[in-house]
């Protein structure tokens, strides 16, 4: 699990591709090293990845297929800078919201609107199935970042970005039509999810009685 609280940013050093798969390797800070290990689960951008080799500074791990088909990892070249978090620890502090690091679609960057302290970024989801699951000041992730939602309009929703989230993240150095990736809430899944299934069975056994007194009265009037 992940907290949406940033650690640090990574750079693309290496790409190499593989047999229905592609090896990335990043540059890692001392910071983002410590404690590290084969094996260890590592969100970047978000997007849950397993250490496959630690090289001095140099980091990789494998994607797969759907990883490339689903998230934004699939754009990313020698030079990319990346959202980096390891996986939380037990006793960690929760900055953020709990993460899972897997990706449901990524959303399209619709507008940007620049203040003196801080910024206002509007994304379009390119799923529109998606937006059932996300509330006004209900929690998202965006690029591995735990945000709070601003604003909701039709299939678009966005984030205010305080300075500090700007300097610390890659979203400071994105713009209009770039691409991100968007982990809903697991919660909140899990309640609309609930909550949908059990009032379409409702409808269901309604249409049903509604049946069967229809039957009922047929019998009843021969």
């Amino acid at each position: 699990m992940f907290t949406g609280i940033i650690q640090d940013k990574a750079t693309v050093v290496d790409i190499q591709e593989g047999q229905n798969f592609r090896t990335i390797t990043l540059t890692y800070s001392e910071k983002l090293l410590y404690q590290l290990k084969p094996g260890a689960s590592v969100a970047h951008d978000g997007c849950c990845l397993t250490v496959t080799k630690i090289d001095g500074d140099q980091v990789s791990f494998d994607l797969m297929q759907e990883t490339l088909r689903v998230t934004t990892l699939n754009q990313l070249k020698i030079g990319s800078n990346v959202n980096v978090e390891k996986a939380a620890r037990l006793g960690d502090e929760i900055g953020g919201h709990l993460m899972s690091g897997h990706i449901i679609c990524t959303a399209c960057i619709d507008e940007i609107c620049v203040a003196e302290n801080n910024r206002q970024i509007w994304f379009r989801i390119t799923d529109p199935e998606i937006m059932k699951y996300i509330f006004y000041k209900g929690f998202i992730g965006v690029d591995g970042i735990s945000l709070t939602v601003g604003e909701m309009q039709k299939n678009r929703f966005c984030n205010y970005l305080i300075p500090e989230t700007l300097a610390r993240t890659t979203l400071g150095l994105k713009k209009s039509g770039d691409r991100v990736n968007i982990e809903i809430d697991p919660q909140t899944q899990a309640v609309v999810d609930t909550v949908t299934k059990t009032l379409e069975k409702i409808t269901v056994d309604t249409r049903s009685i509604g049946r069967g007194m229809h039957v009922s009265e047929n019998v009843i009037f021969v």
